[in-house]
Protein backbone atom coordinates (compact mmCIF):
# COMPACT_ATOMS: atom_id res chain seq x y z
CA UNK A 1 0.00 0.00 0.00
CA UNK A 2 1.23 3.35 -1.00
CA UNK A 3 2.11 5.33 1.92
CA UNK A 4 -0.07 8.54 2.61
CA UNK A 5 2.08 11.34 3.94
CA UNK A 6 0.36 14.09 6.42
CA UNK A 7 0.59 17.93 5.74
CA UNK A 8 3.11 17.36 9.24
CA UNK A 9 5.31 16.39 9.95
CA UNK A 10 7.52 16.76 7.06
CA UNK A 11 8.85 13.33 6.66
CA UNK A 12 9.56 10.61 4.01
CA UNK A 13 9.56 6.90 4.02
CA UNK A 14 12.98 5.29 3.23
CA UNK A 15 13.52 5.32 -0.70
CA UNK A 16 14.37 1.54 -1.07
CA UNK A 17 10.87 1.48 -0.47
CA UNK A 18 9.88 3.00 -3.51
CA UNK A 19 7.98 0.84 -5.65
CA UNK A 20 9.21 -0.94 -8.74
CA UNK A 21 6.01 -0.31 -10.53
CA UNK A 22 5.14 2.25 -11.69
CA UNK A 23 9.07 3.06 -10.70
CA UNK A 24 10.12 5.01 -8.24
CA UNK A 25 6.60 5.88 -6.63
CA UNK A 26 6.99 6.38 -3.27
CA UNK A 27 4.45 8.24 -1.12
CA UNK A 28 1.06 10.51 -1.80
CA UNK A 29 0.72 13.58 0.24
CA UNK A 30 2.14 15.96 1.82
CA UNK A 31 2.29 19.61 0.92
CA UNK A 32 4.24 21.36 -1.83
CA UNK A 33 5.31 23.96 1.00
CA UNK A 34 9.51 25.55 0.47
CA UNK A 35 9.86 22.74 3.48
CA UNK A 36 8.73 19.65 2.19
CA UNK A 37 10.25 20.33 -1.55
CA UNK A 38 13.93 21.38 0.09
CA UNK A 39 13.54 18.10 2.53
CA UNK A 40 12.42 15.64 -0.64
CA UNK A 41 15.89 16.96 -2.75
CA UNK A 42 17.97 16.42 -0.45
CA UNK A 43 16.50 13.40 0.31
CA UNK A 44 16.65 12.01 -3.58
CA UNK A 45 12.88 12.44 -3.91
CA UNK A 46 10.85 14.82 -6.26
CA UNK A 47 7.24 15.61 -6.54
CA UNK A 48 5.21 14.64 -10.09
CA UNK A 49 1.59 14.56 -10.83
CA UNK A 50 -1.55 15.43 -12.36
CA UNK A 51 -4.28 17.94 -11.84
CA UNK A 52 -6.40 14.82 -10.95
CA UNK A 53 -3.99 13.23 -8.66
CA UNK A 54 -2.60 14.22 -4.97
CA UNK A 55 0.61 15.13 -4.94
CA UNK A 56 2.62 12.33 -5.58
CA UNK A 57 6.49 11.63 -4.62
CA UNK A 58 9.37 10.21 -6.55
CA UNK A 59 12.65 8.40 -6.24
CA UNK A 60 13.10 6.07 -9.26
CA UNK A 61 15.99 3.77 -9.87
CA UNK A 62 18.03 3.57 -11.89
CA UNK A 63 18.19 7.62 -11.60
CA UNK A 64 19.46 9.87 -14.61
CA UNK A 65 22.74 12.54 -14.24
CA UNK A 66 24.91 14.40 -16.13
CA UNK A 67 28.51 14.79 -14.54
CA UNK A 68 29.80 18.26 -15.57
CA UNK A 69 32.26 16.46 -16.93
CA UNK A 70 31.02 14.32 -18.77
CA UNK A 71 28.99 16.94 -20.97
CA UNK A 72 28.93 15.82 -24.74
CA UNK A 73 28.82 18.43 -27.23
CA UNK A 74 28.20 17.18 -30.78
CA UNK A 75 29.85 19.13 -34.12
CA UNK A 76 26.83 20.51 -35.21
CA UNK A 77 25.57 21.94 -31.09
CA UNK A 78 29.34 23.68 -31.00
CA UNK A 79 28.40 25.52 -34.51
CA UNK A 80 24.96 26.65 -32.64
CA UNK A 81 26.96 27.74 -29.57
CA UNK A 82 29.37 29.46 -31.98
CA UNK A 83 27.07 30.66 -34.90
CA UNK A 84 23.71 31.29 -33.38
CA UNK A 85 22.11 34.63 -32.35
CA UNK A 86 20.97 33.18 -28.95
CA UNK A 87 21.34 35.09 -25.64
CA UNK A 88 21.27 33.37 -22.59
CA UNK A 89 20.78 34.45 -19.17
CA UNK A 90 19.96 33.23 -15.56
CA UNK A 91 17.41 33.69 -13.60
CA UNK A 92 16.04 36.91 -15.41
CA UNK A 93 12.64 35.08 -16.10
CA UNK A 94 11.65 32.21 -13.92
CA UNK A 95 7.90 32.23 -14.23
CA UNK A 96 8.19 32.77 -17.82
CA UNK A 97 10.51 29.79 -18.39
CA UNK A 98 8.20 27.69 -16.30
CA UNK A 99 5.56 28.86 -17.77
CA UNK A 100 6.95 28.00 -21.38
CA UNK A 101 7.84 24.40 -19.92
CA UNK A 102 4.33 23.99 -18.93
CA UNK A 103 2.83 24.93 -22.25
CA UNK A 104 1.33 21.73 -24.17
CA UNK A 105 3.20 19.82 -26.45
CA UNK A 106 2.94 18.03 -29.33
CA UNK A 107 1.45 14.20 -28.56
CA UNK A 108 0.71 15.33 -25.04
CA UNK A 109 -2.75 15.75 -23.42
CA UNK A 110 -1.84 18.12 -20.65
CA UNK A 111 1.02 19.11 -17.94
CA UNK A 112 2.48 17.80 -15.18
CA UNK A 113 3.15 21.55 -14.03
CA UNK A 114 -0.10 22.12 -12.25
CA UNK A 115 -1.37 25.47 -10.89
CA UNK A 116 0.20 24.56 -7.56
CA UNK A 117 3.42 23.30 -8.80
CA UNK A 118 4.36 26.48 -10.28
CA UNK A 119 3.35 28.59 -7.44
CA UNK A 120 5.60 26.45 -5.50
CA UNK A 121 8.39 26.58 -7.93
CA UNK A 122 8.15 30.60 -7.68
CA UNK A 123 8.25 30.78 -4.29
CA UNK A 124 11.38 28.39 -4.21
CA UNK A 125 12.94 31.06 -6.99
CA UNK A 126 11.63 33.63 -4.44
CA UNK A 127 14.24 31.86 -1.44
CA UNK A 128 17.11 31.77 -3.92
CA UNK A 129 16.91 27.72 -4.56
CA UNK A 130 15.02 27.25 -7.51
CA UNK A 131 17.12 28.96 -11.23
CA UNK A 132 16.71 29.16 -14.31
CA UNK A 133 18.38 29.80 -17.09
CA UNK A 134 17.37 31.11 -20.55
CA UNK A 135 17.91 31.72 -24.07
CA UNK A 136 16.42 34.74 -26.09
CA UNK A 137 16.46 35.62 -29.72
CA UNK A 138 16.08 39.18 -29.55
CA UNK A 139 13.49 40.26 -27.02
CA UNK A 140 11.50 36.70 -27.56
CA UNK A 141 12.22 33.94 -24.67
CA UNK A 142 12.96 30.47 -27.37
CA UNK A 143 14.21 27.97 -24.48
CA UNK A 144 15.36 27.69 -21.14
CA UNK A 145 15.43 25.36 -17.88
CA UNK A 146 14.86 25.45 -14.14
CA UNK A 147 15.53 23.66 -11.02
CA UNK A 148 16.62 23.82 -7.69
CA UNK A 149 20.33 24.57 -6.86
CA UNK A 150 21.45 22.99 -3.00
CA UNK A 151 25.10 23.40 -3.15
CA UNK A 152 26.92 21.60 -5.56
CA UNK A 153 24.24 19.67 -6.93
CA UNK A 154 21.83 21.15 -9.38
CA UNK A 155 18.55 18.99 -9.51
CA UNK A 156 16.95 19.67 -12.98
CA UNK A 157 12.86 19.86 -13.36
CA UNK A 158 12.02 20.85 -17.18
CA UNK A 159 13.36 21.94 -19.83
CA UNK A 160 11.91 23.99 -23.16
CA UNK A 161 12.64 24.76 -26.55
CA UNK A 162 11.13 26.68 -29.68
CA UNK A 163 14.11 27.26 -31.61
CA UNK A 164 16.23 24.66 -32.93
CA UNK A 165 18.67 23.68 -30.04
CA UNK A 166 17.87 26.14 -27.53
CA UNK A 167 17.21 23.91 -24.71
CA UNK A 168 20.83 22.25 -25.12
CA UNK A 169 22.22 25.73 -25.25
CA UNK A 170 20.58 26.35 -21.75
CA UNK A 171 21.88 23.59 -20.48
CA UNK A 172 25.71 23.37 -22.21
CA UNK A 173 25.46 27.18 -19.99
CA UNK A 174 24.06 25.56 -16.93
CA UNK A 175 26.86 22.95 -16.87
CA UNK A 176 29.74 26.02 -17.52
CA UNK A 177 28.16 27.58 -14.35
CA UNK A 178 28.95 24.50 -12.42
CA UNK A 179 32.27 23.77 -14.10
CA UNK A 180 33.36 27.51 -12.83
CA UNK A 181 31.63 26.96 -9.45
CA UNK A 182 32.66 23.67 -8.93
CA UNK A 183 29.15 22.16 -9.10
CA UNK A 184 29.62 18.37 -9.07
CA UNK A 185 26.48 17.01 -9.67
CA UNK A 186 22.92 17.64 -12.19
CA UNK A 187 19.65 15.41 -11.36
CA UNK A 188 17.87 15.00 -14.25
CA UNK A 189 15.63 12.26 -12.61
CA UNK A 190 14.34 9.84 -15.39
CA UNK A 191 15.92 8.92 -18.55
CA UNK A 192 15.19 10.86 -22.15
CA UNK A 193 17.12 10.14 -25.17
CA UNK A 194 17.89 13.96 -25.32
CA UNK A 195 19.43 13.80 -22.16
CA UNK A 196 21.84 10.88 -22.87
CA UNK A 197 23.01 12.01 -26.06
CA UNK A 198 24.09 15.27 -24.06
CA UNK A 199 26.32 12.54 -21.35
CA UNK A 200 23.65 12.19 -19.14
CA UNK A 201 23.61 8.15 -17.71
CA UNK A 202 21.57 6.04 -15.71
CA UNK A 203 22.83 5.00 -12.33
CA UNK A 204 21.84 3.04 -9.35
CA UNK A 205 19.67 4.77 -7.02
CA UNK A 206 22.33 3.93 -4.57
CA UNK A 207 24.79 5.29 -5.86
CA UNK A 208 22.79 8.61 -6.45
CA UNK A 209 21.55 8.56 -3.11
CA UNK A 210 25.51 8.26 -2.00
CA UNK A 211 26.34 10.85 -4.09
CA UNK A 212 23.85 13.10 -2.96
CA UNK A 213 24.82 12.65 0.21
CA UNK A 214 28.36 13.33 -0.03
CA UNK A 215 27.94 16.41 -1.98
CA UNK A 216 25.74 18.22 0.68
CA UNK A 217 27.69 17.30 3.56
CA UNK A 218 30.64 19.48 2.39
CA UNK A 219 30.35 23.12 1.33
CA UNK A 220 31.69 23.97 -2.17
CA UNK A 221 34.26 26.85 -2.65
CA UNK A 222 32.69 30.38 -3.17
CA UNK A 223 36.19 31.86 -4.22
CA UNK A 224 35.45 33.62 -8.28
CA UNK A 225 32.18 34.18 -9.91
CA UNK A 226 29.88 32.12 -11.97
CA UNK A 227 26.53 33.29 -13.29
CA UNK A 228 24.60 31.37 -10.14
CA UNK A 229 25.38 33.07 -7.63
CA UNK A 230 25.23 32.32 -3.66
CA UNK A 231 24.35 28.51 -4.09
CA UNK A 232 22.61 27.69 -0.65
CA UNK A 233 25.47 25.82 0.78
CA UNK A 234 24.65 22.71 2.90
CA UNK A 235 25.94 23.41 6.09
CA UNK A 236 23.03 26.34 6.14
CA UNK A 237 19.84 23.90 6.91
CA UNK A 238 17.19 25.24 4.18
CA UNK A 239 14.57 23.91 6.11
CA UNK A 240 14.97 25.64 9.05
CA UNK A 241 15.16 28.95 6.65
CA UNK A 242 12.19 28.55 4.67
CA UNK A 243 9.76 27.72 7.98
CA UNK A 244 10.84 31.41 9.25
CA UNK A 245 10.53 32.94 6.23
CA UNK A 246 6.73 31.79 5.67
CA UNK A 247 5.53 32.30 9.13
Amino acid sequence: MLPWLPERPVSFPPVSQALRDPDGLLAAGGALTPQWLLTAYRRGIFPWYSDDQPILWWSPDPRMVLFPDALRISRSLAKRLRNADFRVTFNRAFAATVDACAAPRPGQPGTWITREMRSAYIDLHRLGYARSVEVWQGERLVGGLYGVALGPVFFGESMFSQARDASKVALVHLVRAMQQGNGRLIDCQMHTRHLASLGARDIARAEFIGYLEECLAKPISTSGSHPLPDWPLPEVDPCAETISAFK
